[in-house]
């Protein structure tokens, strides 16, 4: 194989036009210059320079080594201003798993953030696996999974990083008698039927662990898997539902949403990131991006919510004296 190094001794005596010249270039004694185009020329099996009056000039061989040489420089000076900018974070992919509802409402501001901040990295967005969330990002595919709850089974390399709650709230039909109150506690659902918006699993679990510290278990009368779906379930009067906050961003008109008390279920929505992904500045602009965006749901929700309350209020008391 042939010897990077001494192609660009080679380069330097064929730009100099001779050993001396050389060799004052780079640093070296013209007898190691020398050596370093002999051993180069033994590599190579043929001769490169030849002599011309008091200097050198390559042969057709030393010319094709030297344009070969100049191309690797370049590609060596581009690797490393490449390489700087993904160690500052202003380039490079980053793959990121979530589910669904965590799309528009958390993942969609988070990556518009970051995207605006570091508009050189690619952004590369796949739903997660229901299965297994993880596997991706334990198996090196993804930098970093939204999901529900941290697992309780340590994950060799995977670090959980806790973003925000998401509350549950009751959704019932617009005309149902609880819809008439503010604040439910959690018992006030006890023998009503339910909808199910939930497969089992951890989205599922802090519904059932509030109702059995209510003292009840819900009687599901009907199965969905996604939000809309139970809501409208629930307009059709086929029961109530719990349904977190996160997933009521397309409210059907028909139902009411009221906070729950007494407990009020939680679920908790963690980033898992690769350990080796941490040392990467781009990854940690994302996960910023991802606390902000978390951070705004929240306060959107604390605004929004009374907002539903106060208008449900009104509707009650009906219009007031001054309005006709």
């Amino acid at each position: 194989m042939l010897d990077v190094r001494r192609m660009q001794v080679l380069r330097a005596v064929v730009t100099s036009g001779s050993v001396t010249a050389a060799a004052a270039n780079l640093g070296y004694t013209p007898s190691a210059v020398s050596q370093q185009v002999a051993a180069l020329e033994k590599q190579a099996g043929i001769a490169l320079l030849e002599r011309v009056g008091r200097g050198v000039r390559p042969t057709a061989a030393g010319r094709l080594l030297t344009e070969h040489a100049a191309t690797i420089s370049r590609n060596v000076a581009e690797a490393e201003t490449a390489l700087a900018e993904l160690r500052a974070g202003r380039t490079g992919r980053l793959t990121i798993r979530y589910f669904a509802t965590a799309g528009a409402s958390l993942v969609a501001p988070a990556v518009t953030r970051f995207r605006r901040e570091h508009p050189g990295v690619r952004i590369d967005l796949k739903l997660n696996d229901p299965e297994d969330p993880l596997a991706d990002v334990e198996q090196g595919r993804a930098d970093l999974a939204v999901l529900v709850g941290a697992t309780e089974r340590p994950r060799d390399g995977v670090q959980f990083v806790y973003l925000s709650d998401d509350s549950y709230v009751a959704v019932l039909p617009k005309e149902h008698p609880l819809a008439a109150k503010r604040v439910l506690d959690l018992a006030d659902l006890a023998d009503e039927p339910w909808v199910g918006s939930e497969p089992p699993g951890p989205c599922l679990e802090p519904v059932l662990d509030a109702c059995a510290a209510a003292g009840f278990s819900p009687d599901f009368v009907v199965e969905s898997e996604d939000y809309a779906t139970a809501q409208g379930f629930v307009a059709a009067g086929l029961g109530i539902g719990l349904m977190p906050l996160m997933g009521l961003g397309n409210r059907n008109p028909a139902v009411a949403v009221r906070k729950v008390r007494n407990p009020e279920p939680v679920r908790a929505i963690y980033a898992a990131v690769r350990d080796v992904s941490l040392t990467q500045p781009a990854l940690r602009g994302l996960l910023d991006a991802f606390r902000d965006a978390a951070a705004q749901q929240v306060l959107s929700t604390l605004v929004r919510e009374p907002e539903t309350t106060m208008a449900r209020t009104t509707e009650l008391s009906g219009p007031s004296a001054g309005g006709g």
